[in-house]
Protein backbone atom coordinates (compact mmCIF):
# COMPACT_ATOMS: atom_id res chain seq x y z
CA UNK A 1 0.00 0.00 0.00
CA UNK A 2 1.30 3.52 -0.66
CA UNK A 3 1.61 6.42 1.37
CA UNK A 4 -0.99 8.24 -0.77
CA UNK A 5 -3.43 5.45 -0.51
CA UNK A 6 -2.86 4.96 3.38
CA UNK A 7 -3.57 9.10 3.92
CA UNK A 8 -6.65 8.60 2.09
CA UNK A 9 -7.71 5.53 3.63
CA UNK A 10 -7.04 7.35 7.09
CA UNK A 11 -9.23 10.28 5.82
CA UNK A 12 -12.07 8.98 4.81
CA UNK A 13 -12.42 6.83 8.54
CA UNK A 14 -11.81 10.45 10.17
CA UNK A 15 -14.20 11.83 8.16
CA UNK A 16 -12.17 14.20 6.71
CA UNK A 17 -11.14 15.03 3.53
CA UNK A 18 -7.52 15.06 1.86
CA UNK A 19 -6.03 18.62 2.11
CA UNK A 20 -6.22 20.16 -1.79
CA UNK A 21 -3.71 22.80 -2.60
CA UNK A 22 -4.37 26.15 -1.35
CA UNK A 23 -6.35 28.47 -4.25
CA UNK A 24 -6.39 32.38 -3.83
CA UNK A 25 -10.48 32.28 -2.73
CA UNK A 26 -10.06 29.56 -0.32
CA UNK A 27 -6.95 31.65 2.10
CA UNK A 28 -8.52 32.96 4.64
CA UNK A 29 -5.39 35.82 4.75
CA UNK A 30 -6.78 37.24 1.62
CA UNK A 31 -10.14 38.13 3.31
CA UNK A 32 -11.21 41.89 4.66
CA UNK A 33 -9.73 40.63 8.22
CA UNK A 34 -6.32 39.71 7.16
CA UNK A 35 -3.80 38.11 9.97
CA UNK A 36 -5.89 39.23 12.34
CA UNK A 37 -9.25 37.03 10.92
CA UNK A 38 -6.55 34.05 10.58
CA UNK A 39 -5.11 34.29 13.83
CA UNK A 40 -9.04 34.41 15.16
CA UNK A 41 -10.07 31.40 13.06
CA UNK A 42 -6.77 28.92 13.85
CA UNK A 43 -7.59 29.76 17.56
CA UNK A 44 -11.19 29.70 17.14
CA UNK A 45 -10.25 25.80 15.53
CA UNK A 46 -7.70 24.90 18.12
CA UNK A 47 -10.49 25.63 20.52
CA UNK A 48 -12.65 23.65 18.53
CA UNK A 49 -10.38 20.53 18.45
CA UNK A 50 -9.65 20.39 22.38
CA UNK A 51 -13.52 20.45 22.82
CA UNK A 52 -13.56 17.57 20.88
CA UNK A 53 -11.07 15.74 22.61
CA UNK A 54 -13.04 16.56 26.00
CA UNK A 55 -16.05 14.97 24.37
CA UNK A 56 -14.18 11.81 23.19
CA UNK A 57 -12.47 11.33 26.71
CA UNK A 58 -15.53 11.52 28.45
CA UNK A 59 -17.62 9.55 26.77
CA UNK A 60 -14.43 7.28 26.85
CA UNK A 61 -14.91 7.37 30.76
CA UNK A 62 -18.72 6.60 30.78
CA UNK A 63 -17.74 3.41 28.43
CA UNK A 64 -19.62 4.62 25.41
CA UNK A 65 -16.43 5.73 22.93
CA UNK A 66 -13.91 4.04 21.57
CA UNK A 67 -9.65 4.56 22.90
CA UNK A 68 -8.30 4.90 19.33
CA UNK A 69 -11.38 8.21 19.01
CA UNK A 70 -9.88 9.71 22.13
CA UNK A 71 -6.42 8.95 21.18
CA UNK A 72 -6.55 10.35 17.85
CA UNK A 73 -8.52 13.57 19.08
CA UNK A 74 -6.32 14.57 21.95
CA UNK A 75 -3.40 14.22 19.05
CA UNK A 76 -4.91 16.58 16.61
CA UNK A 77 -5.66 19.28 19.37
CA UNK A 78 -2.06 18.90 20.46
CA UNK A 79 -0.87 19.45 17.34
CA UNK A 80 -3.22 22.48 17.14
CA UNK A 81 -1.80 23.72 20.47
CA UNK A 82 1.95 23.43 19.47
CA UNK A 83 1.26 24.94 15.81
CA UNK A 84 -0.32 28.09 17.51
CA UNK A 85 2.44 28.03 20.53
CA UNK A 86 4.82 28.11 17.51
CA UNK A 87 3.15 31.03 15.80
CA UNK A 88 2.57 33.04 19.16
CA UNK A 89 6.40 32.63 19.16
CA UNK A 90 7.32 33.84 16.23
CA UNK A 91 5.24 36.88 16.50
CA UNK A 92 6.61 37.84 20.12
CA UNK A 93 10.25 36.85 18.43
CA UNK A 94 9.57 39.14 15.10
CA UNK A 95 8.06 42.22 17.84
CA UNK A 96 11.13 42.43 20.09
CA UNK A 97 13.41 42.65 16.70
CA UNK A 98 11.12 45.30 15.40
CA UNK A 99 11.35 46.98 18.95
CA UNK A 100 15.38 46.84 18.92
CA UNK A 101 15.17 48.90 15.37
CA UNK A 102 16.65 52.03 15.92
CA UNK A 103 14.82 54.99 14.82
Amino acid sequence: MNPMMAARLYSTVQGTAMPTAPTPQANPANEAGGFAELLKSVVSQTADQTRAAEVQMTQNVNGQGNLIDVVTSISAAEASLETVLAVRDQVISAYQEIMRMPI
